[in-house]
């Protein structure tokens, strides 16, 4: 039987996937943590892949190459989709791609599937990355091509002796370091709220709580005085900031196959490090840094979403984004509170604010009036001369 490495989730979609193509493939389930998975949980997905007819099963640990390839760069570019998403699960979805992809080559399989839909964006991300990095590898979505539905998938399931709770949870919930999405039949339409109790994280704190984010160069390199690794840092952001129930919204957008979508997310550190990171950057970089990282940033997070992150314009940016971190370096101070937080300020020796020249509104040490005066004068050329010709 020929090798087949396929994309397993546990879910109903991947493990219909499993059971129909063990007869005719050897097939190797494999998953890869970008965040969100316990121990407990990554046994119970091994446990039933094995049910499903799999070889052999294996769980990639992703976080770290996630935060040093992709989210990393998020922060450095202060990434929000239409001002809002930070990009949580089609960030992810990259990564994982890469890694089983990687992963097919090193078994030398010949197959790869997945067990996506048709109707959506990962769908696109995933056939991408597999594509270009292995072309010899034929893709199989069984899902896609056989246009199946949730009760065909079950009643299959059924007539191979599987029959456990595949009953759809009112919510879907997909966790990962950088955010969970939330989709529910709110999200299907456009004028309803996800209710309280959708999201994973409940309100369980009240009153204030100030918490201090160290950045070195952008990156987040301790959390309350206690230095750790990036990822790290995150994760306990996340474990202060959920208790508050911070980082709920809902995210609006464009998918890669034309259509509008709707999802909601809980991110309450990826919210809070971004907001503090771009405050900092706010003290510490010039004018026309800040201006020319916004639109860059943006075109980024589109590409990211857009499942181009292969393309060398990528690491182009990145090596922008990279350079543009050297003075981004201090102690930011947030205060946590029910359901919002607000950005206290920063600390930092880079602070240009800090400058001997002047101090905004108040007085100005490096120039006269007169100076003051003819600059003025001179800037406004442009607009003078344009009134004049065109009275």
């Amino acid at each position: 039987m020929k090798k087949l490495v396929i994309a397993y989730s546990g879910g109903l979609d991947t493990s219909y996937c499993a059971v129909s193509l063990s007869k005719e493939y050897e097939v190797h389930a494999v998953s890869v943590n970008t965040g969100g998975f316990s121990k407990d949980e990554i046994k119970n997905i091994e446990s039933n892949a094995y049910k499903m007819g799999v070889s052999t099963y294996k769980n990639i640990d992703a976080i770290t190459t996630f935060y040093q390839k992709v989210v990393k760069y998020l922060i450095f570019g202060n990434v929000l989709k239409n001002n809002s998403y930070p990009l949580s699960v089609s960030a992810e979805r990259i990564i994982q791609a890469i890694e089983i992809v990687e992963y097919a080559k090193s078994i030398d399989a010949e197959y790869i599937a997945h067990g996506s839909t048709g109707a959506g964006n990962d769908q696109v991300r995933f056939d991408m990355i597999f594509q270009t990095l292995a072309p010899n590898i034929k893709i199989i979505t069984p899902i896609r091509d056989q246009k199946l539905t949730r009760q065909e998938e079950i009643e299959y399931l059924k007539s191979e002796g599987i029959d456990m709770s595949w009953e759809k949870s009112k919510y879907s919930v997909n966790k990962g370091l950088w955010g969970t999405s939330v989709g529910g039949v709110e999200t299907l339409k456009s004028e309803l709220p996800l209710p309280s109790e959708a999201y994973p994280s409940q309100l369980v704190k009240e009153g204030e709580e100030k918490v201090t984010l160290t950045f070195k160069q952008g990156e987040f390199v301790a959390f309350n005085g206690v230095q750790d690794t990036p990822e790290i840092n995150i994760e306990k952001l996340n474990d202060s900031a959920s208790k508050y129930a911070i980082g709920r919204d809902i995210h609006v957008g464009d998918t890669i196959v034309g259509t509008k979508g709707r999802v909601g997310f809980e991110a309450a550190a990826a919210l809070i490090t971004i907001k503090a990171h771009h405050l900092l950057e706010k003290h510490t970089l010039t004018k026309w840094q800040l201006q020319h990282k916004e639109y860059l940033s943006s075109f980024y997070g589109m590409h990211l979403h857009e499942g181009q992150y292969l393309d060398p314009v990528m690491r182009d940016t990145e090596a922008f984004l990279q350079s543009s971190q050297k003075m981004v370096s201090g102690d930011v101070t947030v205060t946590l509170k029910p359901y919002h937080f607000s950005l206290d300020g920063i600390v930092s020796k880079h602070d240009l604010m800090s400058s001997a020249f002047s101090t905004y509104g108040e007085e100005n040490k490096a120039w006269t009036a007169d100076d003051a005066k003819g600059f003025i004068k001179i800037l406004g050329n442009q607009n003078k001369i344009y009134q004049q010709v065109n009275k």
